[in-house]
């Protein structure tokens, strides 16, 4: 059974991503280190108590579809009463519509803890908190006013309305149209697929933000605008008025996350209301509405990299917990009676401190995302705003190829048991693996990593970061202890491969050689992320005792440098030297 882990969450968080100098500068309001304990104890107890017990069922059953109407897993919309009754909607939603306005770190540490509980559950909420970040920062007061108050308090829940059947990540083609009305509102005609908690039974009222495109508007993504549109209207008082003419056609038989409702969404096919046409708002300017919902996007792709870490740290539990009581042959050096404890073979231990390298470090590396989105709202914006744009890419996908990976080890650990049900194992392999493609495929992160991040400051911003990693290093270098083994050296050399990744595809981009860079975005993405792991956990290690001694962090740190991160050498290779040979071989597909 999964239990949260409270003291390594709270570790990263001030020692690693930066949580404890934020407080200490005085960064993040009256928020103090013993309320921040607070929060994240009680997280992880809800986390541990009462989401992660409901899992199981909630992958068993699933949503379940019967004459448009979702029900959700046995036992879900009491878990769903009992998380929004406890506040934890509204942490970091603004006061002025009953918010607590803490920390983005905070979120995504909570987060976390749900996600690991279960990730079909925490998917649904995260939701609604990126759509009140979105009509907070784009919504009229109007909106704000209606909607805000009960959405921040869990009365109301919210979805995002982007993919259609013909157009997934290419916003730019999509057909939901909207028509102007005399009134000020707007009449919405489509269908989108893939919509995340579009139906269910935990709330009266969802709110759906729906992308379409006006009649007059341009091509491409440059015309589409967003819209406000609720399941049920509401009156003047507040109260729930009559239905909206929206609603869910049907729900996907998936993988994973069985529990959580992905549905078909029709709006406009005049099966509810006095007219055809699903009533909406406007949110925003017409034709600016991508650059509304990438309000909730970003933080929504993080919030996606935060699944990933969730679910790599409860398969590594599972695995570790499975690996200390399951028996089988005699492990070198094994002095017991009987056979040993399969933990003591090398080849299992290799495995499981593998998938503890890729949990912190993909915990570290969404944190450390969290802590640049919190600092980019005070002193020095630019700076944060452009680390919190460089991180995020990365944050997404190598913490979501990190749950896949880890998930994928930990049934390899449980052997013939990982693949059959019961051991729990299995459902975590399928429910990570829609991580990498939603909320923009890892892919496609990649090709937002090389084009637009790395440029950002003329390529300055990038080189900055590269030099705190160097610094990083050599303090690992200097601390020069037994415990940190040849860390130090490895991670300098591991920089340096980024560093010449990183100028390699500056350069080529610059010189326009697009396809060219793109052809090693994916493997660029991945050694930066593994930089990042050996960066931060050696950061850890150094900030546990001041000198890198301390067993675990240390021990955990020289495995990650000598074991895991060495990988940057064949991946700088294919950053710089694989475009060709894969312009050459594209022929081979037909």
């Amino acid at each position: 059974m999964y239990k949260a882990p409270v003291e390594e969450i709270a570790f990263t968080l001030k020692h690693v991503a930066g949580l404890t100098p934020a407080l200490d500068g005085g960064h993040l309001g009256d928020l103090t280190d013993d309320l921040v304990d607070a929060i994240l104890s009680e997280a992880g107890r809800f986390a541990t108590e009462e989401v992660a017990p409901l899992a199981a069922i909630g992958d068993t059953q699933g949503a379940r579809f019967v004459d448009s109407k979702v029900s959700m897993p046995d036992g879900w919309p009491a878990l769903y009463k009992a998380w929004a009754e406890g506040g934890w909607n509204s942490l970091t939603a603004s006061p002025d519509f009953g918010g607590q306005g803490l920390p983005h770190m905070l979120h995504v540490a909570a987060l976390e803890m749900w996600n690991s509980g279960s990730m079909a559950f925490a998917i649904g909420p995260t939701l609604t908190i990126g759509a009140i970040e979105a009509l907070t920062a784009h919504g009229s007061d109007h909106l704000k006013s209606t909607y805000l108050p009960k959405m921040v308090s869990g009365e109301w829940m919210g979805s995002m309305n982007l993919t259609e059947p013909h157009a997934g990540s290419d916003l730019g083609v999509m057909k939901t149209r909207a028509e102007r009305r005399d009134d000020g509102t707007y009449r919405l005609f489509g269908q989108k697929i893939f919509i995340t908690y579009g139906e269910h039974d935990f709330t009266d009222n969802i709110v759906h933000l729906v992308l379409a495109r006006l009649p007059d508007a341009p091509a491409g993504t440059r015309g589409i605008s967003l819209f406000l549109v609720p399941k049920f209207l509401v009156n003047a008082d507040g109260s729930l008025g009559s239905r909206n003419d929206a609603h869910c056609h049907s729900i996907e038989h998936k993988l994973g996350i069985h529990g959580s409702p992905t549905c078909t969404m029709i709006y406009g096919d005049g099966r509810f209301g006095d007219a055809p046409g699903a009533i909406g708002w406007l949110i925003g300017e017409e034709n600016r509405g991508l650059a509304c919902m990438f309000t909730m996007m970003n933080n929504a792709r993080l919030a996606v990299g935060m699944q990933g870490v969730a679910i790599a740290e409860a398969a590594t539990q599972k695995a570790i917990a499975y690996a200390k009581e399951r028996t089988q042959g005699k492990a070198p050096g094994w002095q017991g009676s009987g056979m040993s404890p399969i933990i003591e073979h090398p080849d299992v231990a290799r495995m499981l401190l593998t998938m503890k390298v890729l949990t912190q470090g993909a915990r570290a590396i969404t944190y450390a995302c969290a802590h640049a989105v919190d600092l980019s709202h005070g002193d020095d914006a630019k700076h944060w705003a452009d680390r919190a744009s460089l991180l995020t890419p990365v944050a997404k996908s190598f913490a979501t190829d990190a749950g896949v990976d880890v998930s994928s080890l930990g049934v390899q650990v449980h052997g013939g048991m990982g693949f059959i049900e019961e051991t729990g194992a299995a459902r975590l392999y399928r429910d990570a693996r829609i991580a990498p493609i939603y909320e923009g495929t890892n892919g496609i992160q990649a090709i937002d990593l090389v084009t637009r991040k790395l440029p950002l400051s003329d390529g300055n911003h990038i080189r900055g970061f590269i030099t705190e990693l160097r610094e990083i290093a050599a303090k690992a270098r200097a601390a020069n202890t037994p415990e940190l083994g040849d860390t130090g050296a490895r991670l300098e050399a591991s920089i340096a491969d980024l560093e010449a990744t990183t100028e390699w595809l500056l350069a080529t981009l610059a010189e326009g050689k697009q396809a060219e860079a793109l052809a090693g975005a994916t493997p660029y993405q991945r050694l930066f992320g593994l930089v990042l792991t050996g960066a931060y956990l050696a950061k850890g290690a150094l900030a546990d005792g001041g000198d890198g001694r301390n067993g675990e962090r240390a021990a955990l740190c020289r495995f990650a440098a000598e074991n895991v991160i060495g990988e940057t050498v064949a991946l700088k290779d294919r950053v710089m030297s694989g475009a060709a040979s894969l312009a050459a071989a594209r022929a081979v597909l037909g």
